[in-house]
């Protein structure tokens, strides 16, 4: 577990769950796709890239949420720093996926607290496992958000570039925390697990893409 007292971690934890959550996200890099919104799209392709959207907003907060819970309960100091260095990447991923939801016109997920706690719960399920099993799960969940991206950038409209830029700059980021998951000792899941996560992922992402 995260180190200090117990009730402190546990209030620190909670603190970041609000935050995440309720507070506007902060983004330490500019948004790619340069400093200005892209040009206005036609109102089937703006509901389109919308809805696309929020299922990465909302994927982006539950990635969050994971590193959290994973965090909270890690064994060693260096796996902690790991995954805490992670969300702090999917902290930015989270607050460029929110500014392009606000230039949509478009709303996040309404249950986007369902989302965060559920995750939290199952990233420190992972974690109670040990270290090599969390990694592992790192490793898995990186590997099949990238097949989620890439979907997604085959099904933006051709003219949103910015969501484009987005979706491809998350996507390299991706792929770097499952590799470094993995040469840090992450063990391969079982593939029963392994389908239950694609599940699961398929049941957020398309409730997250209408509410």
């Amino acid at each position: 577990m995260e180190s200090g007292r117990p009730l402190d971690c546990a209030i620190a934890a909670l603190d970041r769950g609000l935050r995440s959550v309720f507070a506007p996200a902060r983004t330490s890099r500019p948004v790619p796709g340069g400093s200005d919104p892209a040009p206005g799209l036609p109102a089937a392709e703006r509901r389109a890239s919308a809805a696309l959207m929020r299922v990465n907003h909302a994927g982006e907060l539950a990635a969050q949420a994971l590193y959290h819970g994973q965090a909270f309960v890690a064994r060693s100091a260096a796996t902690r720093d790991m995954l805490t260095a992670a969300a702090r990447s999917e902290s930015d991923h989270l607050a460029w996926c929110e500014t392009r939801l606000h230039e949509l016109a478009a709303r996040p997920s309404l249950l986007n607290p369902l989302w965060y706690a559920g995750s939290f719960a199952i990233g420190a399920a992972a974690a109670l496992l040990g270290d090599r099993a969390s990694l592992g799960f790192v490793a898995e969940t990186e590997r099949q958000v990238e097949g989620h991206l890439d979907a997604h950038l085959g099904r933006l409209p051709a003219g949103d570039a910015r969501s484009r830029a987005i979706l491809q700059t998350m996507r390299a980021e991706e792929i770097a925390h499952g590799a470094a998951a993995a040469t840090a000792g992450g063990a391969p899941l079982p593939a029963p697990v392994c389908a239950l996560m694609r599940y699961t992922a398929r049941v957020m992402t398309g409730t997250a893409y209408w509410v």
